[in-house]
């Protein structure tokens, strides 16, 4: 009898274990990925440097070399070449968009008005600047989160001033170039000139 009720005991079990795995189990949520970062960043509207407002789309169809700016910074001397690469070529469809910020070693303290005045005094600068801002970090502007998230070899957040991004005719973010490369290198020059011959 004790064996009769143990084999039902045993097959009882075997019965739970076997609708306990064939019952459906709950289905897991694939995980939603991450929304890919359009190249196109001139969406953005900025303040020039004397606070009027500016849409950078009305940049589209130029190329577009974006830096972001510091008045006491070893590099600083490269808002010299800035201005001679935006002469040499803004006749030809490029343009240079200069932002200020105080993100690296607290090398640009100054207000706008003070940004502007050193801009214009020490080095003649006549190419679009724009009002202080934040490039790295939580508090970044939405532009350079943008250019931040972008792919190599277009993206990554600054790595100290005067890190320059190159911006296609159709506003697409297509290259960036670390700090110590001077505007008028080589590479540089080049990667301009191959986007203005893309008309």
């Amino acid at each position: 009898m004790r064996t009769i009720i143990a084999l039902a005991a045993s097959f009882a079990l075997t019965l739970t274990a076997g609708a306990i795995a064939s019952s459906p189990r709950p289905v897991q949520p694939e995980p939603k990925s991450a929304m890919p970062v359009t190249p196109y960043v001139l969406k953005h509207e900025m303040k020039r440097i004397d606070g009027t407002a500016e849409s950078l789309e009305k940049y589209k169809g130029k190329v577009v070399l974006m830096v972001n700016t510091a008045s006491r910074c070893g590099l600083t001397p490269q808002y010299e070449a800035l201005e001679k690469l935006y002469r040499d070529y803004k006749d030809k469809g490029l343009v240079v968009l200069g932002f200020p910020a105080n993100n690296f070693m607290n090398q640009e303290p100054g207000s706008n008005k003070e940004i502007q005045a050193f801009c214009t005094e020490r080095f003649d600068v006549t190419f679009p600047m724009f009002e202080k801002i934040s490039v790295k970090g939580e508090d970044a502007h939405p532009l350079y989160k943008q250019l931040a998230a972008q792919p190599d070899p277009a993206g990554g957040e600054p790595s100290w001033n005067f890190t320059k991004y190159l911006v296609d005719r159709e506003g697409n973010a297509v290259m960036r170039f670390d700090p110590r490369m001077k505007p008028t290198s080589e590479k540089i020059i080049a990667q301009i000139e191959a986007l203005l011959g893309e008309e």
